[in-house]
C-alpha cells in the first residue's frame, strides 16, 4: 500500500514538473519582444509600445512587449547575431538601414535583407517640404518659381545623410537646382523643423508632427508632401504631393522583421495580430489625429519595391547629398 502511495505522489510530481515546463515553455514562446532599435521616445518607439498594449485584446496566444534601443545599425547588427530562426523575438528596420546605410557604408552591416522575413509595415510617415514664412512660398509652383531665381537653397535635415537629405537632394536635384542646395544638418529631427522657423534655413523637410508647432505658429510655410498625392488626412491635407509633378520620393516607413528561417504559420499569425491592431479604430484615429501617421499595410513585394525604389534614388542623388 506505500509503495502504492509512493508510486502515486511521484506520478503526481512529475506530472506537476512536465506541466510547470510546457507552461514556462508555451509563456517563452508566446510573448515576442519587438526590439526599436532608435531614440527611445521617437516615433516607432511610441507606436510600437501603443500596438504592445494592445495586443492581448487581440490574441490569446501572443503577447507582444515593446523594447526601445538607443541604437543604429550596430544594434540590429547585434540583434542578428543573437537571434535564430523561431526566437520570440522581433525588431524594426527600415529604408535607412536597407538603402541609405546599405549603399553609401555597406561596412557597417553585417545582416542583409536575407537575414530577416517580413511580418508587416508598423506605419507609413509622408514628409513634407517647409519654408520660412517670409519666403511667401504656398505650393509647388511657387517653389518653381522661386528655385529659378535661387543662388543658394538651404535645407535643414535630420543628420547629414538620412532619408531627409535625400528628400531634398532629390527634389531640388530633380528641378536642376542640385549646385545651388546647401544641406544643413541638424542632431535630431525636431532641431531641424525648428531651424526654419528661426530663419537659420529657407527650407527643413520633417515629418508632419514635427513642424506642426511651429506651423500653427506662422514662421512656416508648408509647400509640399514626398508622396504621390496630396495629404489626405490631418491638418495639412490637400498639401500637393511631389509626385503630381513627377518629382521623385518615398515614405518613411518601419518595418517589423522576425528571424529568417521562422515558420511560416507564426509569422502569418504575427502578421495577422498586427492587421488587427492596425485595424483597430482607435489606433487609427491616433495615428491619423496625434501622431500624423498613415495605417499602411504592405506585402513582401511592396517592401520590395520600396526598398528598391529608395536605393534607386540613392544612388542617383548621392553626389548632392555626399560630394566629393
Amino acid at each position: 500500500m506505500k509503495k502504492s502511495i509512493r508510486r502515486l505522489c511521484l506520478v503526481l510530481a512529475l506530472v506537476m514538473v512536465m506541466s510547470f515546463a510546457t507552461a514556462t515553455s508555451a509563456f517563452a514562446a508566446d510573448t515576442w519582444t519587438v526590439t526599436c532599435p532608435w531614440a527611445p521616445d521617437g516615433v516607432a518607439s511610441l507606436v510600437s509600445q501603443k500596438a504592445a498594449s494592445l495586443s492581448t485584446e487581440y490574441s490569446k496566444d501572443i503577447t507582444l512587449v515593446a523594447e526601445a534601443i538607443k541604437g543604429d545599425a550596430a544594434t540590429v547588427n547585434t540583434w542578428v547575431l543573437d537571434n535564430e530562426a523561431n526566437d520570440p523575438s522581433l525588431v524594426f528596420v527600415g529604408e535607412g538601414l536597407l538603402s541609405i546605410t546599405a549603399t553609401m557604408d555597406p561596412a557597417k552591416l553585417q545582416f542583409g535583407y536575407e537575414d530577416f522575413v517580413f511580418v508587416e509595415n508598423l506605419y507609413s510617415s509622408v514628409f513634407v517640404l517647409s519654408a520660412d514664412a517670409k519666403l511667401e512660398i504656398e505650393n509647388i509652383e511657387d517653389l518653381q518659381a522661386y528655385v529659378a531665381d535661387a543662388e543658394e537653397i538651404t535645407v535643414a535635415t535630420n543628420g547629414a545623410t538620412g532619408s531627409e537629405a535625400f528628400l531634398a537632394a532629390a527634389l531640388f536635384g530633380s528641378m536642376g537646382a542640385g549646385d545651388a542646395l546647401k544641406l544643413v544638418p541638424y542632431q535630431s529631427a525636431a532641431e531641424a523643423a525648428q531651424a526654419v522657423s528661426r530663419g537659420e534655413t529657407d527650407f527643413a523637410v520633417s515629418h508632419q508632427s514635427q513642424i506642426l508647432e511651429t506651423y500653427n505658429q506662422g514662421g512656416v510655410t508648408v509647400v509640399c508632401a514626398f508622396d504621390e498625392g496630396a495629404i489626405e488626412n490631418g491638418p495639412f491635407a490637400g498639401i500637393e504631393g511631389v509626385g503630381q509633378y513627377g518629382y521623385p520620393y518615398f515614405r518613411n516607413r518601419c518595418f517589423i522583421m522576425a528571424r529568417a528561417g521562422t515558420d511560416e504559420a507564426t509569422v502569418a499569425a504575427l502578421k495577422a495580430l498586427y492587421d488587427d491592431i492596425l485595424a483597430d479604430e482607435e489606433v487609427v484615429e491616433w495615428l491619423h489625429d496625434t501622431m500624423l501617421l498613415e495605417v499602411d499595410t504592405m506585402t513582401v513585394e511592396d517592401v520590395e519595391a520600396h526598398v528598391e525604389n529608395v536605393t534607386n534614388i540613392v544612388n542617383e542623388y548621392i553626389d548632392i547629398v555626399q560630394p566629393a
